[in-house]
């Protein structure tokens, strides 16, 4: 295989390959080829680091307690998906011959694929985007199936405590690294998402924003800091609900989280584990007995899925799993979140590919 990356040559890369262009142009744009001498180390098993490493040139020996487990040749299928990104990586990994290889910031992967795979399921399934005023877009949340399950008095007061704040154009709604403060609707205008790393102190573009889109929940949720920023391109309007009115009244009916034991539990009495990830990245490692089907697809194929069982979602960290039960409990499914993600699973329970 050639030495050059380009976007042609990234697009083959699981799972990079579900990331819209402008981000592989992003990614493309902060990635360096490295070297590896044949018996040099890339990671030792235990290894936590939230990197992911993808193999350009040579043969990669992945090393268990009694030897090599399997060698990663480039070119092949396995070679173009991120080496043993299950982290704490349960294996040791080393060049066996003179190898290229990049790597990337897993939590910028995971941030990108979460945003183009739910961006556009928000403003249709959350009942908001008309553009037809307030009293339309309300209307269209209150006959959404999240809401019939909220009691009463929360919708209520959903309304009464969202404040409509205008904004102009350029101005910062969040910034990253900001402490999550309110879950907020874009009523009016346009805002560009967009993430900086530490080679990118501008910002990688990760998405557009327009009429109706929600975002913040995820700081709120998971108790942890803005992964991106959000500016306004355009003047506009944004209605915020504070971070304490929005864990007592929309995420608390809604959202419910597990360990894996407890999820291992409800699957021994009916439930069922369900994992939303990409198809490459459930054929390496997935936890037995599971269904799979992908964050993208799932408003396309929720029909296949039984309304009376209970679901334990999970993905890799808990983003896309979240966002994949909010999606669900919205049309009347039960389900859980896998706290951790796939690697909340012991790997006595977990088959790999």
């Amino acid at each position: 295989m050639s030495e050059k990356i380009d976007v042609t040559l990234l697009a083959r890369y699981q799972p990079l390959n579900a990331l819209n262009p402008e981000n592989l142009q992003e990614i493309l744009k902060q990635l360096k080829l490295e070297k590896l001498a044949a018996g040099e180390t890339l990671f030792k098993k235990g290894d936590a680091e939230a990197v992911q490493y993808y193999l350009v040139n040579g043969d990669i020996d992945l090393l268990g307690d009694s030897g090599v487990l399997k060698t990663i040749h480039s070119g092949t299928t396995d070679g173009f998906n991120a080496l043993a990104h299950i982290l704490p990586r349960t294996v040791n990994a080393v060049a066996k011959t003179e190898c290229s290889i990049f790597k990337i910031d897993a939590e910028l992967v995971d941030v990108m694929l979460t945003w183009d795979q739910t961006g556009n399921y928000q403003v249709t399934e959350f009942g908001v985007g008309s553009g037809n005023g307030d009293d339309d877009w309300m209307t269209r949340i209150l006959q959404t199936e999240a809401f019939h399950r909220i009691p009463p008095a929360n919708i209520q007061a959903i309304f009464m405590r969202m404040e409509s704040v205008p904004m102009k154009a350029g101005e910062k709604i969040v910034g990253q690294g900001d402490e999550g403060d309110y879950f907020y609707i874009l009523k009016k205008g346009r805002a560009l998402v967009t993430r900086s790393m530490p080679d990118q102190p501008k910002g990688i573009k990760l998405a557009e924003l327009k009429d109706g889109d929600s975002f913040g929940e995820e700081a709120l949720i998971s108790n942890s800091k803005r992964n991106a920023t959000i500016t306004m391109l355009t003047e506009g309007l944004v209605s915020r609900l504070s971070k304490t009115d929005f864990l007592e009244l929309l995420n608390e009916p809604l959202l419910d989280w597990v360990n894996f034991n407890e999820g291992q539990k409800r699957i021994d009495e009916g439930a069922q584990w369900l994992d939303v990830r990409l198809p490459a990245e459930h054929q390496a490692n997935s936890i037995n007995g599971d269904i799979h089907i992908p964050l993208i697809f799932l408003r396309m194929k929720m029909e296949t899925l039984d309304n009376s069982k209970q679901y334990i979602v999970y993905c890799d960290t808990g983003r896309r799993s979240s966002a994949a039960s909010y999606l669900l409990n919205e049309r009347g499914f039960t389900t859980s979140i896998l706290k951790d993600g796939i690697s909340a699973a012991p790997e006595d329970m977990r088959t790999a590919g």
